[in-house]
């Protein structure tokens, strides 16, 4: 039977690779947990500057649009701060730099849980292969949060060690719980459509298709409208 989960975390930190991706994978939830008094943070690691395929458009500008798309979006949600770290689109890499610098993020803000996306969800049907960014981002938060971050050795320069007590992953291919966001349904969307510069029209279509994807989790866990993760408690 699909556990749904219905406690929220006192603190949560959502790291995620681009602006828009906490609020589309799991904007519901953070919504949630928000409301129920949850403190969170959000970490974006790369700017998005490479979010268009006009050629016309200058990675500058729609960096700055994007960072103001998603300051409406957090307000939305509840997100208490916004840390970004300044990579560009497709520079990400599970490598000393970016694992440094989640490792020093997890021990200033010191959450209990983390939310991120699954790394080891690649391909979706036979129609998306799952962002580069994405992948990267995941296998580092998982390397900073798993051993890193709770381990004074590793990075003794970035703060005092912090235990995660439980990594939820988005995205993936085996959820094992789930969050009811019937209540927050329409929160997300109203989250996502922030991010205009991605999403374009933000009409009923939007609301449908945010709607149609949730409901398809909902199904799995008996209610209206959920989200999925693959849940991982640290010992």
């Amino acid at each position: 039977m699909a556990e749904l989960l219905t406690d929220a975390p006192a603190s949560v930190l959502a790291i995620y690779a681009h602006p828009d991706d906490p609020d589309v994978a799991a904007g519901g939830t953070l919504a949630r947990w928000a409301a129920a008094g949850s403190k969170l943070d959000v970490c974006i690691c790369a700017d998005g500057d490479k979010g268009s395929l006009d050629p016309e458009t200058r990675p500058e500008d729609l960096v700055t649009l994007r960072r103001r798309e998603t300051s409406a979006a957090g307000t939305l949600l509840g997100v208490s701060r916004h840390h970004w770290l300044g990579y560009g689109d497709g520079e990400l890499e599970d490598g000393p730099d970016l694992r440094a610098k989640l490792v020093a993020l997890v021990r200033r803000v010191k959450p209990e849980a983390v939310v991120a996306a699954d790394p080891t969800a690649v391909y979706f049907g036979q129609r998306y292969i799952n962002h580069r960014d994405h992948r990267a981002t995941g296998w580092a938060t998982l390397d900073a949060v798993s051993p890193a971050a709770a381990n004074p050795h590793y990075f003794p320069d970035e703060g005092r060690a912090h235990r995660v007590k439980v990594l939820y992953l988005s995205g993936t291919l085996e959820p094992d719980v789930w969050v009811d966001i019937s209540d927050t349904i329409d929160v997300k969307a109203a989250a996502i459509a922030c991010h205009t510069s991605q999403v374009g029209d933000t009409g009923e279509w939007l609301r449908g298709a945010v709607r149609q994807r949730a409901e398809e989790a909902g199904q799995e866990a008996s209610v209206r409208f959920a989200e999925g993760f693959r849940r991982i408690e640290l010992p």
